[in-house]
């Protein structure tokens, strides 16, 4: 006998720790089972676009960090790579190869953060997440030898970066590079075939290729439904087109492949690391540019592969010494463009699970 039911309205967030930050979903629920989904956003708006505006160049270079704070490093690359293309500034050899060294790290920071999300959300109560947390924060203890700062890093600069690695920057992060493989090996004997993550995650919130080209996705969200797209391959910025490295992708577009992708792309980022390591010249790591240096009028669209997808500045420039219009392209909103889809049919309980393995930042969206 069919039970009659009144469809109720159910609300997922702000302030609800498995939205991942001050994110809301208003969930439209027969029963258990998600009808139709509306994502609520503005939260955390701070009107960064706006911001830049009333900033000179390099004053809004701080902001960046607040982007995805869980990669700030990243979010300076993204901006100071667009306005140096904008204004024909120089990168030094030195301050490349620690770019790409500060933005693997923050790659490898950012996916051990997210895939321990992602099993705390199944119900693992944080022992993957911890195990994950340790080598995080040796990560973070390198990040802050160089910059001081443990979070917002604000370590780019135009033409470089702010200062030269210290003295024992590289051996300690040679350290890390001999130990991580077996860390992430232990990752794998822990999750990879336990049933109950097979059962939760396997077939559940698929996102086909074409969806997920539809929906602008990035990113591994993007590669996990079988995409093999990648920004440092695909458009090569900095000196990435130097280094060997290889682009995971699923077969089936569910939360498992994009659980699977973040672990090889652990691997992947440690490969480009003991290459940039090997590589690495001496030399300056700062071309000067002036403290308020004023860019020719000009527009300018300069893209990288953050760790969460495509992640690009759009900077227009009318010749003085702040941006005329500056838009940001920010992966965790564009990734969620197909939540609705990928949530509706499935429980309440795996609404939690898929909308986690997307792994967005709520500074990122909201901006």
């Amino acid at each position: 006998m069919a039970i009659k039911t009144e469809p109720i309205l159910l609300n997922l967030g702000p302030i609800h720790p498995s939205t991942h930050g001050v994110f809301r979903m208003r969930a439209l629920v027969d029963g258990e089972v998600i009808t139709d989904i509306e994502p609520v956003f503005g939260y955390l708006h701070r009107g960064i676009e706006k911001l830049a505006e009333q900033k000179s160049y390099r004053q809004f270079i701080p902001l960046t960090d607040r982007l995805d704070y869980v990669a700030s490093m990243n979010n300076n690359l993204a901006y100071v790579t667009a306005v140096e293309k904008l204004a024909g500034i120089e990168v030094p050899e030195r301050a490349e190869y620690i770019r790409v060294i500060m933005s693997e790290i923050q790659r490898i920071i950012s996916h051990l953060l997210g895939i321990g999300s992602f099993f705390n959300d199944m119900g693992t109560f944080f022992t993957p997440f911890f195990y994950m947390f340790i080598q995080k924060e040796k990560l973070t203890d390198l990040l802050e030898m160089v910059s001081g700062q443990r979070l917002l890093f604000n370590y780019m600069r135009f033409g470089g970066v702010s200062h030269d690695l210290p003295d024992e920057f590289l051996p300690a992060l040679n350290t890390f590079l001999k130990e991580m493989p077996a860390e992430i090996d232990k990752y794998e004997r822990l999750l990879k075939e336990n049933e109950i993550v097979l059962a939760r995650s396997k077939k559940v919130g698929i996102l086909s290729p074409d969806m997920a080209i539809n929906s602008s996705a990035s990113g591994p969200v993007l590669r996990a439904s079988g995409i093999e797209w990648d920004i440092r391959k695909a458009d090569p910025y900095s000196i990435y087109d130097r280094f060997d490295f290889d682009i995971p992708t699923g077969t089936v577009g569910d939360c498992y492949d994009r659980y699977r992708v973040r672990v090889e792309e652990l691997r992947q980022s440690i490969r480009i690391l003991e290459q940039a390591v090997a590589g690495i010249p001496k030399g300056k790591v700062l071309n000067p540019v002036p403290l308020r240096f004023r860019p020719p009028e000009g527009e300018v669209y300069s893209h990288i592969e953050s760790n969460k997808g495509e992640l690009g500045f759009h900077v227009i420039s009318d010749g003085s010494d702040k941006p005329y219009r500056l838009h940001i392209r920010a992966p965790s909103l564009l990734n969620l463009t197909a939540l609705r889809k990928m949530l509706t049919g499935w429980k309440i309980a795996d609404a939690i699970i898929i909308f986690g393995s997307i792994d967005i930042c709520v500074g990122e969206v909201d901006r």
